[in-house]
């Protein structure tokens, strides 16, 4: 018999039962559509994590002052005064390779405009800091280098805190501002970036030159971090291996003894975060497939109880001159078609499921076609694997005791 008859047949052998194919074929779609939202909201997760840190500037090195951040212990990245300017001067002028280089120095406040009032960062950079981060001003313009020198009263501050302490959309350049109830001039706003790699309001910020918050503001010689640009063409790995030889150089660090700053890249951060993303991504996706083994089960079940209401049947086809292998495959593809149908639909609720996530909850999700047919691929494994024992058992019925049966 054709492999086209015997898919006709099989269509038309579901058909006879609709309710109960519609019923036993549920379990597919759900499985398969979990596994396809499951993966797509971790592709999303992901996804944003990458534009995220490609947000923060292309070729970023980051020096912290303070043992590493990523380690199973320590955690003090940016506790330590271990940074100071005078490292700073030591990698622009030692390290090739470097474009531009940013002191950091960070604080809370309380910033207060005659219009309203916002606790935020107050983060201390050079003017290099918005080459650094590719990161225009919407209003105004950056601070200067002689504004650094003079330590200056000046600052940029970001849209979302613009917004709170000004309202929506507003110019404020040449206005006062009061931070630790020193005055203020506000003389740019930056362009809005969105949230941070951390899921940080990256536009909840006011830039101030780092010698003014040094001296004003925290009243402290040391610096919290440093961040670089590297230039296109030099190796980002041989930069940090640099940077660290000469910073464990001038801090007297002596050799196996442990670093006092850390020394990250971009690409490392990105690394970290989505690898995290991909083994989450990895378990729902595994949990949600629980629910297509259930479906299998389902499947095995029905054909199964198929086989048995069409034993006559199957002793009339065996009868007439059918092979074992007619009626074994005859079975094994209605499963295969039941499971493939339910994966196909559950497809289209994975797609939709996603899309009504995204809109609905704002989260971010991206369905991949790798997702889509591993779903499906399942889907079809699972028809053939749990539909292969009825199918094998509807083979092996002997003609006669099954045109007895009742």
């Amino acid at each position: 018999m054709s492999l086209l008859m015997t898919l006709v047949i099989a269509v038309k052998a579901l058909k006879r039962n609709a309710m109960r194919t519609a019923l036993t074929a549920l379990g597919m779609i759900i499985g398969v559509a979990a596994v396809i939202v499951m993966m797509a909201l971790g592709s999303g997760a992901r996804n944003s994590i990458e534009t995220q840190i490609q947000s923060a500037g292309a070729n970023v090195i980051t020096v912290n002052a303070g043992a590493d951040r990523f380690g199973p212990v320590r955690g003090g990245a940016g506790a330590s005064s271990s940074l100071v300017e005078e490292d700073v001067d030591a990698i622009r002028a030692q390290i090739p390779g470097v474009r531009y280089i940013s002191p950091g120095v960070n604080t809370r406040a309380q910033v207060v405009s005659a219009a309203g009032n916002w606790n935020t960062t107050i983060q201390g950079v050079s003017p290099e800091y918005e080459d650094i981060r590719a990161w225009p001003v919407q209003f105004g313009s950056y601070f200067t280098d002689q504004d650094v020198v003079r330590s200056n009263k000046v600052v940029v501050i970001g849209s979302s805190t613009r917004n709170e302490i000004f309202g929506e959309g507003a110019d404020p350049v040449g206005e006062l501002v009061r931070i630790n109830n020193e005055p203020f001039r506000v003389i740019g706003v930056l362009t809005s970036k969105g949230q941070g790699a951390f899921g940080q309001d990256q536009d909840d910020v006011v830039l101030v030159p780092y010698t003014t918050v040094m001296r004003r503001l925290v009243g402290s010689d040391s610096l919290r971090d440093i961040t670089i640009s590297a230039e296109d063409g030099y190796g980002m790995e041989s930069i940090t291996v640099a940077i660290e030889e000469l910073l464990r150089a001038r801090h007297n660090i002596p050799p196996g003894g442990a670093d006092d700053f850390s020394v990250r890249t971009q690409e490392e951060i990105a690394n970290v975060l989505t690898a995290t993303t991909d083994t989450m991504t990895y378990l729902l996706a595994s949990i949600a497939a629980v629910s297509l083994l259930v479906g299998g089960i389902g499947i095995m079940n029905i054909m199964l109880v198929s086989v048995t209401e069409r034993t006559r049947e199957i002793g009339l086809r065996l009868s007439v001159g059918a092979r074992d292998t007619d009626v074994l495959l005859q079975f094994l593809t209605e499963a295969v078609v039941l499971s493939l149908a339910g994966g196909a639909i559950g497809v289209g609720a994975g797609f939709g499921a996603s899309y009504a996530l995204s809109e609905l909850m704002q989260w971010t999700s991206l369905v991949e076609i790798e997702s889509v047919l591993l779903a499906f691929g399942c889907a079809a494994g699972i028809g053939i694997f749990f539909g292969f024992y009825p199918a094998r058992k509807a083979a092996a019925l002997d003609p006669i005791e099954a045109l007895r049966y009742e």
